[in-house]
């Protein structure tokens, strides 16, 4: 088994992408918290059960959301850890997002049946892309490290076992559904990508 601490995934919560889009003042109104239940006020409890790079889990936080990120990668998970202290111990603003963070390591499937989330976002690695356009450099890193995902449909089951609220299904927007997957009560399409939220409260 790889080293956790010897990878080339590098997460930065202070600057980079993750630090821009805090600057920027991306809000409630966005797709990705809409898709969560936020647009109107709502603070629902989120487990992100794809952590990976953070930014979704990062971006909730920042709006106030109480989010517990699952990484299953020791690798990732490593970065992640070391990431969210780099930013607590950055300045308070930081420290106070971070504090909404809760970072576990394990299988989602095995660990959202012994929590309780209102929201649950999964965010599998994505089909490969046919058009010849490259990923991004740190997605071709993760996607080195953590691999694919097939069982996708087995966490999303998991998801909406465990969901009190809603899960919310992150996926490219022109990609086909995941198999056998029920269709989603409705979507919130973004410019690539779209979110299936799928209402489990009755």
């Amino acid at each position: 088994m790889p080293d956790a601490d010897s990878s080339p995934i590098v997460i930065d919560f202070v600057g980079g992408a993750v630090g821009f889009r805090l600057r920027s003042g991306e809000g409630r109104g966005q797709p990705l918290p809409r898709a969560c239940g936020m647009a109107k006020g709502a603070m629902p409890t989120i487990v992100d059960a794809t952590a990976g790079m953070g930014r979704d889990a990062f971006f909730l936080a920042s709006l106030g959301a109480e989010v517990t990120l699952i990484e299953r990668s020791p690798q990732v998970h490593a970065a992640l850890d070391r990431a969210m202290i780099a930013a607590r111990d950055h300045s308070e603003d930081l420290a106070a997002i971070i504090a909404c963070m809760t970072l576990l390591l394990g299988d989602s499937r095995e660990l959202l049946p012994t929590l309780s989330p209102e929201v649950v976002l999964v965010d599998p690695m994505h089909p490969e892309r046919t058009k010849s356009a490259l990923v991004k450099k740190q997605m071709r890193d993760l996607r080195d490290v953590v691999g694919a995902d097939p069982d996708a449909h087995e966490l999303m089951d998991a998801a909406l076992a465990a969901a009190q609220n809603r899960v919310v299904l992150k996926w490219p927007l022109r990609a086909a559904p995941i198999v056998g997957l029920r269709k989603p009560s409705h979507q919130i399409l973004g410019k690539t990508t779209r979110y299936d939220v799928f209402v489990t409260r009755i």
